[in-house]
């Protein structure tokens, strides 16, 4: 039991890797962006036309601006982005929870209420996914692109499609193992490793 969980868990930090470096690359285009919008307007400003104006033409010639479409690779990107992450914190049980009653129950009790809580967890995860793929068709089928870039707007949907079924794999997973750990007993995942309160 443990070398699968292993294994999920060693898929569940790739996926998380993969959303990070998405999520870098995005932080990246929106400084850049920032930086080049700023610069555009200063280049634009009275004061540096006055000083040196064919400066500021040469520079605003090579293009310097905001990253054409940057709104629409971030809002691409960012879906992926959060059904990334999602996996791991599933797989080590890292979501927030508020255990003030749930400490006062019994273990039997507690372990019921986990299991509760990773099933519905799962359910909803699942729904998600399949509500995703079912825009993802239909975004296929309309054709519809985006305003400025104009790539197809189901090129994001398939993104956060991967990283919606990596998320309800890992909700059905948990969901397994804590239905196992209630009606064994056996501890697999340590509960409380995310933030409690």
């Amino acid at each position: 039991m443990q070398r699968v969980h292993r294994s999920v868990l060693a898929l569940a930090k790739l996926v998380a890797v993969l959303g990070g470096t998405v999520l870098t690359v995005l932080i990246l285009i929106v400084c850049l962006s920032i930086i080049g919008r700023a610069t555009n307007s200063a280049l634009h400003s009275d004061l540096i036309m006055g000083i040196a104006p064919g400066f500021a033409e040469g520079l605003l010639d090579l293009g310097i601006g905001a990253i054409r479409g940057d709104f629409e690779l971030v809002e691409a990107g960012m879906a992926f982005c959060i059904f990334a992450f999602l996996p791991f914190c599933q797989v080590t049980a890292g979501h927030a929870t508020v255990d003030m009653l749930a400490n006062a129950l019994p273990r039997w009790a507690n372990r019921t209420l986990i299991f509760l809580g990773e099933a519905l967890f799962a359910v909803a995860l699942v729904i998600i996914a399949m509500q995703l793929e079912a825009g993802m068709a239909r975004k296929m089928r309309s054709g519809e692109t985006t305003l400025l870039l104009q790539f197809p707007v189901w090129w994001a949907y398939a993104a956060s499609l991967t990283g919606a079924v990596a998320a309800a794999a890992a909700g059905v997973y948990m969901a397994l193992i804590r239905a196992y750990e209630l009606l064994t007993g056996r501890l697999v995942v340590a509960n409380a490793v995310g933030a409690n309160h």
